[in-house]
């Protein structure tokens, strides 16, 4: 059974892998129109953020969904999570099919040893371990980007609560929205305050409000509180007093919310604390009242 499972995922694999090789790759629309276009050399771009180089298994998995479509395959949800993580769609799409692989070969493989050693498993025991741990790793990369985006938001929104702050500091001293968005960004460190540097960089390269730039870099980062804090500052009008206030405002508010965060996580990790002292509990009694219980038993 065990053999007959092997060779099956082998040759399906081999058909596979044979079919893509043979079939011609679906030219691009867009390549093909900008081909029949031609345009004059740009200016160089300056330098985008960096991208996470491939692991060893985005490297295995490379050769595998060569042509599989990444936009296809990985939810809206996971690709904003890796673009708040800077990661290359491919390269994840690459890692899922090797957790997934790496699942699905491991149950017939450890079966397949305790064969050996003389003691065989049912049949079905090792296809549906096998089928369970495939859809259990081909998913674990996209829990894991999603843990991590997560975390990376929520510096993010920490660094611009500061970053609001300096900016009231720098208004309240005399400067001009430009300069005082300029002086907050630039004395941050931290990949947050990178990103935020940068993006008033942007504004001033291109002579766009920096609000605006703010703006889509917090929808383009999954972070409300940015895209917010610029839809009120525009509301403000272009009044210091009024920018100020509604600054401020927005920086006590993302204060206010950070701490009722911390309150709620701090709540949960309690609660989840309750459920091993009750194991332990629940096993001091089994172990106390097992000798009782056998007794009783045995005078039966």
């Amino acid at each position: 059974m065990i053999v007959a499972v092997l060779c099956g995922a082998g040759t399906g694999l081999g058909v596979w892998l044979a079919w893509s090789g043979l079939r011609p790759a679906q030219p691009d629309l867009a390549e093909l129109i900008a081909a029949l276009r031609p345009t004059p050399p740009l200016p160089p771009a300056p330098p985008a953020a960096p991208v996470a180089q491939a692991g060893w298994a985005a490297r295995l998995g490379a050769p595998l969904t060569r042509r599989l479509s990444p936009d296809r395959l990985i939810p809206a949800s996971v690709r904003a999570d890796l673009t708040v993580l800077e990661r290359d769609p491919a390269h994840h799409l690459a890692e899922k099919v090797t957790a997934g692989l790496a699942g699905l070969l491991l149950p017939p493989v450890f079966a397949f040893v305790l064969a050996a050693a003389g003691r065989p498993l049912p049949g079905p025991v090792p296809v549906a371990f096998a089928v369970i741990l495939a859809v259990a790793g081909y998913l674990a990369p996209d829990l894991g980007a999603r843990g991590e985006a997560n975390r990376a938001r929520a510096g993010l929104r920490h660094a611009f609560g500061s970053f609001l702050d300096l900016v009231v500091i720098g208004l309240a001293g005399g400067a001009g929205l430009e300069q005082a968005l300029d002086d907050a960004a630039s004395v941050g460190t931290g990949p947050a305050y990178t990103h935020l540097r940068r993006t008033i960089d942007d504004a001033t390269l291109t002579g766009r409000p920096p609000w605006d730039t703010l703006a889509a870099f917090g929808t383009r980062q999954g972070v409300p509180d940015i895209v917010e804090t610029a839809a009120s500052v525009q509301l403000a009008g272009g009044e210091g007093a009024k920018i100020r206030a509604s600054l401020a405002a927005r920086a006590a508010g993302i204060r206010l919310r950070q701490l009722t965060d911390a309150d709620a996580d701090a709540t949960a990790a309690t609660e989840r604390m309750a459920l091993p002292v009750v194991l332990l509990f629940a096993g001091f009694l089994l172990l106390i009242g097992f000798p009782a219980v056998m007794r009783v038993l045995d005078s039966l």
